[in-house]
């Protein structure tokens, strides 16, 4: 499958705010987000379906190819395959939005969020325009008891070293947290 233009472009710009991630991590990102963006979607197969053609590749190949991105490296095929620490990218992901900052303050929003009584999601996102961008995250099992703070906090730590000491920090959360 030959690489569009654009995702060659997308996964350039990737690269310059991941610098961590290997080659063909950056590309699979690349062609994900970008997928995601011209399905309106981000659901596996309308991000394949709608990437397929683009690509003039294979919507199935190109479906395993993305699956496999989630996946731990002992599940993914070939040799010398690696899984993506997404803890990894938190900093330099706020470091990314923060290039693009104006101004002198940055509201974070804590929020918890429950996926049925499977998960619970603790996510820090930064408040932009009356929205909310997801910079960080810890998924837990629902419904076991344990406590929150010890895992705020060491998000956000991880967070704290993307922050330019120029800026007035403002946290947001709701009462319970």
């Amino acid at each position: 499958m030959s690489c569009h233009p654009r995702v060659t472009e997308w996964a350039t710009t990737i690269q310059t705010h991941l610098p961590h991630l290997s080659k063909p991590q950056i590309m699979v990102l690349a062609l994900w987000s970008l997928g995601m963006v011209l399905a309106r979607s981000c659901a596996l197969t309308a991000v394949s379906a709608c990437l397929a053609p683009w690509l003039h590749g294979k919507e199935n190949t190109l479906r395993q190819r993305l699956r496999e991105f989630c996946y731990e490296a002992p599940a993914k095929r070939g040799k010398a395959r690696q899984a993506v620490v997404v803890e990894s990218c938190f900093a330099p992901l706020l470091a990314w939005v923060l290039s693009l900052w104006e101004g002198t303050q940055l509201a974070l929003a804590l929020e918890a969020t429950t996926l049925g009584d499977r998960f619970t999601v603790l996510v820090i996102s930064v408040v932009y325009r009356g929205g909310a961008i997801p910079i960080a995250w810890t998924v837990l099992t629902a419904n076991v008891e344990k406590a929150w703070r010890p895992e705020w906090l060491r998000r956000l730590r991880q967070l704290h070293r993307a922050v330019p000491p120029t800026l007035t920090v403002i946290v947001l959360a709701d009462r319970g947290l």
